[in-house]
C-alpha cells in the first residue's frame, strides 16, 4: 500500500506540475523595433518682406519698392547652430509715370569688399531699407551678418543710388544707437 500511495502522490504531483506550467500563447507577435533617426534640422528663412515708399527726389515723385526673399540657390548662412537660406533683395525705383528708373537684385556678393571675413563666409544679406534723400542721392541702410534675429553681429553699410542710376557703397560709421544728429555725411 505504501507503494500505491507513493505512486499516487507522484502522479498527483506530476499532474499539478504540468497544470501549473504556463501555456504558450499563440498570439505573440515578434516585430523589429524601428531605429529612430535623428531629425534632420530644417533650414530656416529669415523672413521675406516687401516695402514701398513714395519720395520726392530731384523735383520728381518716385516710388521705391524693396523686396527681400530667401533664396535656396545661394550658399547657406549659419549662426553656428542653425542653417539659414541667404537672401536676395530687389530694389526697384519707379517714376510717377510708371516707367522704371532703377532695378537691381542684390546678393551678399555685392558687399564682399566691405564685410569682414566671418560675416561674409557665414552671414547673410540681412536687409536693405530706404533711409532718406540726401542731396542728389537716395540713401539706403544695408547690412550683412549673423542670420539669427536676436544677434547684433553685422556689418552696417550705406548704399547710395545717384540720379544716373549708379549704385555705390560705403561703410556706415554712425551707430544706430547714436543719439546725436541724424544728418547723413555722404561718402
Amino acid at each position: 500500500m505504501k507503494r500505491f500511495l507513493g505512486i499516487t502522490t507522484l502522479a498527483l504531483s506530476l499532474v499539478l506540475f504540468v497544470s501549473c506550467k504556463e501555456k504558450k500563447s499563440d498570439t505573440i507577435i515578434i516585430t523589429k523595433k524601428k531605429s529612430e533617426k535623428p531629425a534632420t534640422p530644417k533650414i530656416q528663412k529669415m523672413g521675406d518682406y516687401s516695402q514701398t515708399q513714395k519720395v520726392d527726389w530731384e523735383g520728381n515723385k518716385y516710388t521705391i519698392e524693396t523686396t527681400l526673399r530667401a533664396d535656396s540657390t545661394l550658399d547657406l548662412a549659419t549662426d553656428g547652430v542653425t542653417d539659414y537660406f541667404d537672401n536676395r533683395i530687389t530694389i526697384r525705383i519707379v517714376r510717377a509715370d510708371g516707367s522704371e528708373f532703377f532695378k537691381r537684385v542684390f546678393t551678399k556678393s555685392f558687399f564682399k569688399d566691405y564685410v569682414d571675413k566671418n560675416n561674409y563666409s557665414h552671414g547673410a544679406l540681412l536687409g536693405i531699407v530706404f533711409v532718406k534723400v540726401y542731396e542728389n542721392k537716395l540713401v539706403f541702410a544695408a547690412s550683412v551678418g549673423n542670420p539669427d534675429k536676436s544677434s547684433d553681429e553685422y556689418t552696417p553699410m550705406v548704399l547710395q543710388i545717384d540720379k544716373y542710376g549708379d549704385a555705390s557703397l560705403i561703410k556706415d560709421n554712425v551707430l544706430d544707437t547714436d543719439s546725436g544728429t541724424d544728418e547723413y555725411e555722404g561718402g
